[in-house]
């Protein structure tokens, strides 16, 4: 499996959550607890454990937190857990993600910035689709597919307004 694949089995929570500003903010901070828990109760298994062994206790640990997560959310704050569902057990997906491709060198520092940028694209998604929903009366963007063509459209304008050089797809191929 390839990091495409494990970063697009990521999307579904950030894509199905966002429909408002404060279930953006939600399930951002749920990604931002669950991602440095994870990695932060994983540091001290990395060195000592096989491959399968320490995937095993990823699981496991992520397992529990996602379980630790939904009562937490149920017990404090019961609507927002109904209006989120399922999504923030899928945050699941994204751990995984991250610890498989995150190098072993400057971890937390690459971590920090990733769960930053999940963070900052919950919020602007939330806030986008809430705003397109409510004031534009664009009803497509608070559904799932209209969340993906805002991705799209979002992230067409951040490479718009980033200069710089284009990489050939071929590069350093005859």
């Amino acid at each position: 499996m390839n990091r495409f694949c494990l970063l697009a089995m990521s999307l579904a929570p950030l894509l199905g959550a966002t429909r408002t500003l404060a279930e953006g903010a939600a399930i951002g901070l749920c990604a931002v607890l669950m991602g440095c828990l994870h990695q932060l109760l994983l540091a001290p298994l990395r060195k000592h454990m096989a491959s399968w062994a320490y995937v095993m206790a990823s699981l496991l640990l992520l397992a529990a937190l996602a379980s630790c997560l939904q009562l937490a959310l149920r017990a404090w704050l019961l609507p927002l857990a109904i209006a989120l569902g399922h999504y923030p057990a899928l945050l699941c997906l994204q751990c995984l993600a991250s610890d498989h491709l995150l190098p072993d060198q400057r971890r937390w520092r690459l971590l920090a910035r990733h769960l930053g940028a999940v963070f900052a694209i919950c919020l602007l998604l939330g806030t986008s689709r809430q705003w397109l929903a409510d004031h534009a009366e664009l009803h497509l963007a608070s559904l799932a597919p209209g969340a993906l063509l805002l991705l799209g459209l979002l992230l067409a304008l951040y490479n718009r307004l980033l200069p710089g050089p284009a990489h050939p797809p071929r590069q350093g191929k005859p």
